[in-house]
């Protein structure tokens, strides 16, 4: 869909489908949405935004920054690569990216909820395997949900929590039930992992060797090639089991895809530009529009393509971990905001063409509203009142400079409120506490992003103005990783995309239980009642109205909490690639998304005489 078609229907109507009220009677579907029905009817042919008749063959190769140390996906040891979750693994339902929240029938044939979503009861597709040929089992199901959710990666722990019970319902059944009122638990359980049970046996599954114990799926490719930490080849399986089911039906067409890991930015650029990779995603529009003339491209072997997308920005930009004193206080994170010159980085980085990230919502209707609270806003807000950060009932924005490379103003406004945390210029030009003690910290950046380390160069030399002394650390993935799991660093990179469906995933990037768990996603390290309260008022609303409300509010908390300095946003995703890799002109709501490259592009040779 297009942005102007977009706008054209109106957001309401890209959210109908997640938004619309009213419990279902129990009973057998073919899918289960977040609220109301399944836009697409039972024995529907293939997902919309699948070509059904695209041809097999062929392989893509992409330009991956970093390294890996593991190919097991599904615990907290080792750095994989990100793509084999949903690649190699499948779930019970998987879901539609036409769609704000719907899942349809992938390992299951059919789904069952109660009207209330207390419990969702799965039925396995009879034709269902693994990889290896074995049948895909109820027992193999239970035992998947118990392991992942008590020795997996931390990111499984706050659903398994709220598990009441799991138990077989005749040979292919399995039913969950939950000991927690929210709505989103029974689509949740449809995305879980299913690991095969008799391969773990004997052995410790959280402590798993990544390379040597490679986990058995029953997804549409095997891992067929390892060169630990440089690459990674899959194979598409031959006699994979689900070819032909709906949801699979014009997808996974590629026979190989591989993944070539690079130290940095220009070395995958070079391999690009000589087809040893044959796509990759252009993150800067300045380099867009003058970097791919070289002869491949010219000679028309590789094509530029923009996806637009219908999703939130997220929020990128640098973090800053309030476990830290030094960013402790709400007054200097502020400081630390207004000395970021945005409007001269941007024209630097990008020659002004993006726009700032505004908010963790923003281009979207969950996104908050300038001005103050009200309505439903304000009354979702109400009963943190007293704990609120300053401007999140009043309307908060991020300050713009006046323009050029100095930003006089925002440094005064730095100046001043660091003043008000307590920190001055001493005589010496450092800025310094009441204890002498000089504001100090780190940077932490991991190997291989030039953008962002050129971002952060523009950035320190802000902040060295402040009289701060400011150290940047780049280090390798595995290191990188192993700080950012301990929550072992004052300030780094954060990218934490976020949907239309907002739900328990935001317990996970910004809720207080587990803050301070080893591998977890909040990065800040947040506390706040009012997030808490709100991420669970997420979970229960029933309208329309409560639930828009109730994102803008938890997004007021979020932005007015300065726990980032906003970066700017992409709302499309540029992609270069072979002109023999093809997609369908008929794009996704939430665009290029996992479920979208490589699932449904499939290679076609291009005439070279055209």
């Amino acid at each position: 869909m297009s942005p102007s078609l977009a706008t054209r229907l109106g957001w309401r109507a890209l959210l109908l489908p997640l938004l619309l009220g009213g419990a279902a009677s129990a009973e057998p579907a073919h899918g289960l949405a977040m609220y109301g029905e399944p836009a697409l009817p039972p024995g529907f042919d293939h997902l919309p935004y699948a070509n059904p008749d695209a041809p097999k063959g062929g392989a893509v190769v992409s330009a991956e920054l970093g390294s890996f140390s593991s190919l097991n996906p599904y615990i907290l040891k080792g750095t994989v690569p990100w793509q084999l979750t949903f690649l190699t693994s499948e779930s019970l339902l998987g879901r539609s990216l036409d769609e704000p929240f719907t899942l349809y029938g992938l390992l299951a044939e059919s789904v069952e909820a109660a009207p209330d979503r207390s419990w969702v009861e799965f039925t396995l597709n009879p034709d269902a395997r693994f990889s290896d040929g074995s049948p895909v089992t109820v027992e193999d199901v239970i035992w998947s949900f118990r392991t992942i959710g008590t020795e997996g990666h931390p990111r499984y722990l706050t659903f398994w929590r709220k598990v009441k019970s799991i138990e077989p319902v005749g040979e292919r059944g399995v039913r969950i039930a939950f000991n927690a009122p929210d709505r989103e638990l029974a689509m949740l359980a449809g995305l879980r992992p299913i690991l095969k049970k008799a391969q773990w046996e004997g052995l410790d599954f959280a402590s798993s060797d990544g390379f040597d114990t490679i986990p058995v799926t029953s997804g549409p490719y095997v891992v067929e090639a390892v060169d630990p930490g440089r690459s990674v080849t899959l194979r598409r399986d031959p006699d994979y089991w689900g070819a032909d089911i709906p949801f699979r039906r014009g997808t996974m067409n590629l026979d190989e895809v591989r993944f070539e890991f690079f130290g940095d930015e220009t070395a995958a650029f070079e391999a690009f530009k000589t087809g040893e990779v044959t796509i990759m995603r252009e993150t800067n529009p300045a380099r867009w529009a003058t970097a791919y003339d070289f002869p491949l491209a010219r000679e028309g072997g590789v094509v530029l393509s923009e996806i637009p997308h219908q999703r939130p920005t997220g929020m990128t930009g640098l973090v800053m971990n309030t476990r830290q004193p030094i960013f402790s206080d709400l007054r200097v994170r502020e400081a630390m905001i207004q000395a970021f010159n945005f409007e001269f980085i941007n024209d630097t980085m990008t020659g002004g063409e993006q726009p700032r990230i505004t908010s963790y919502f923003a281009n979207s209707p969950l996104g908050m509203t300038s001005g103050p609270a009200e309505g439903r806003v304000a009354e979702a807000l109400a009963p943190y009142e007293a704990s609120l950060p300053p401007d999140a009932l009043e309307g908060y924005a991020l300050p713009v400079a006046e323009g050029g490379e100095r930003n006089r103003a925002g440094t005064r406004r730095a100046l001043d409120s660091l003043m008000q945390a307590g920190w001055v210029v001493a005589d010496d030009g450092v800025l310094r506490n009441a204890q002498g003690q000089p504001f100090a910290f780190e940077i932490l950046l991991e190997n291989g992003s030039s953008e962002v380390a050129s971002i952060v160069d523009m950035y320190v030399e802000a902040l060295g103005r402040l009289g701060m002394q400011v150290t940047v650390n780049s280090v390798d993935p595995a290191q990188y990783k192993q700080r950012t799991d301990g929550y072992d660093f004052d300030m780094t990179y954060f990218r934490r995309a976020v949907s239309l469906s907002p739900g328990n995933e935001q317990a996970l990037y910004w809720g207080s239980a587990i803050a301070d768990e080893p591998g977890g996603r909040n990065l800040m390290g947040v506390r706040s009642p009012a997030i808490d309260g709100l991420i669970e008022r997420l979970l229960t609303v029933e309208s329309t109205e409560d639930f828009v409300a109730t994102a803008q509010a938890l997004d007021r908390v979020l932005t007015a909490g300065r726990y980032v300095v906003p970066f700017y946003q992409w709302n499309a995703a540029l992609i270069a690639h072979s002109a023999s890799l093809r997609h369908p002109d008929r794009l996704p709501l939430m665009g290029d998304w996992p479920g979208w490259q490589p699932d449904v592009w499939w290679w076609e040779p291009r005439d070279p005489a055209n």
